[in-house]
């Protein structure tokens, strides 16, 4: 078959449209075409989308810009997720939410007719586009110090302490505590960390929709702090302490919504993220450890999160570093204690094999009805 003559894939599915890829992904279903506007698709929503089961991807940005080495568009090609960069965002005025669609290599169908046409992003294009982007990183990172360094002065306050907290009903004293952000590998650090939570018993911290992935695990909440942008109903819901992050221009976009749901939150102004925030509340209020699960740790993390800088982070960790460690460390560090059915089993197993030892032996089979007369003399039973 002749090279021009090879067959373009196609795929079909029901159309589900979201501009914010995070809120999408809650309403999304086996077999759907997700339609977004993402530019520099992330790992996390990447993540996001191939646990939604969805057949194709249609992105109204361009998934990856070439300014860094973002891994979304990677783990979508990986899983044999066909996905397609259109130039303008135009289909959220064509297509409507449920309408059934297909995709031929570039084309994007509805009723057999062509409403828009992308690229179709190759799996061993994007490979390698990645892997060069990686090699030359330094122009992104020089930029992101220069700007971490010159916001580190607009926001000394959070290594000066000057921070306005109020009193919380969530007890943080001499007790561990445990953050989670909905970042990188934030589930499968939460289920590695069972035991220890079972065991230690920490203070459970969710920033937005890091507080969903503590309710999926099975685990309530005691505080939930961010913009709630990402958190599920049910879970604000829950009866955690609900703490809204203010930004330093006065925004608080939680407010709205709580005021909406009728729940009692309190505000922390702070000129940081929401992941700092909650770190920086559980150091004030006196935890002894602080376990940060799904927290960012390296360049493409902060650039994954739109982050041109990283000087509240760097502060934050400045100041509560000796007691910040990350979930990976203590998953490997911590052994659990064993739980109460291990026990009871090795305790049941010797006191059969103690009886067993004394049925079969006659000295022993004698002297234990010796001792059990007496006891029942002693108790008053009888002979």
């Amino acid at each position: 078959m002749a090279p021009d003559d090879t067959p373009v894939s196609e795929v079909s599915g029901i159309a589900r449209l979201g501009k914010r890829t995070k809120h999408l992904v809650k309403r999304l279903k086996p077999g759907d075409v997700a339609v977004i506007d993402h530019l520099d698709l992330d790992r996390v929503s990447g993540e996001d989308l191939v646990g939604c089961g969805v057949t194709a991807v249609i992105n109204c940005r361009a998934s990856s810009s070439g300014s860094y080495p973002n891994a979304g568009p990677v783990l979508l090609v990986q899983a044999g997720i066909h996905l397609v960069d259109v130039p303008d965002d135009s289909l959220f005025k064509i297509l409507r939410d449920g309408d059934s669609v297909s995709l031929r290599g570039g084309e994007i169908l509805r009723n057999g007719e062509v409403v828009a046409t992308g690229a179709l992003q190759d799996p061993a294009t994007v490979r390698a586009q990645n892997d060069r982007r990686r090699e030359d990183i330094g122009e992104a990172l020089e930029a992101f110090a220069q700007n971490t360094v010159e916001h580190m002065v607009q926001e000394r306050e959070l290594l000066a302490g000057r921070l306005d907290l109020p009193a919380f009903t969530t007890d943080f004293r001499d007790r561990p505590a445990l953050v989670v952000v909905r970042g990188v590998d934030h589930q499968r650090d939460i289920k590695a960390l069972r035991s220890y939570i079972r065991d230690v018993k920490p203070v459970l911290v969710g920033v937005d929709g890091g507080a969903n992935a503590l309710i999926e695990q099975g685990f309530k909440p005691d505080m939930i702090v961010g913009d709630m942008d990402s958190a599920a109903e049910s879970t604000l819901r829950c009866g955690a302490e609900l703490i809204v992050h203010a930004y330093a221009d006065g925004r608080a976009p939680g407010r709205e919504l709580l005021d909406r749901l009728e729940l009692p939150y309190k505000t922390v102004p702070a000129p940081a993220t929401s992941e700092d925030v909650a770190m920086l509340i559980a150091s004030e209020k006196g935890a002894s450890l602080i376990v940060a699960v799904g927290s960012h740790f390296n360049l493409v993390e902060f650039l994954d999160k739109a982050r041109r800088g990283m000087s509240s982070t760097f502060l934050t960790r400045l100041r509560i570093g000796e007691i910040l460690v990350d979930a990976k460390g203590v998953s490997r560090l911590y052994r659990p204690r064993p739980g109460i059915a291990p026990l009871m089993l090795v305790l049941g197993t010797g006191i059969l094999t103690l009886w067993a030892v004394i049925w079969t032996t006659p000295g022993l089979h004698d002297l234990a009805e010796l001792l059990w007369l007496k006891l029942r003399v002693l108790l008053g039973l009888g002979v």
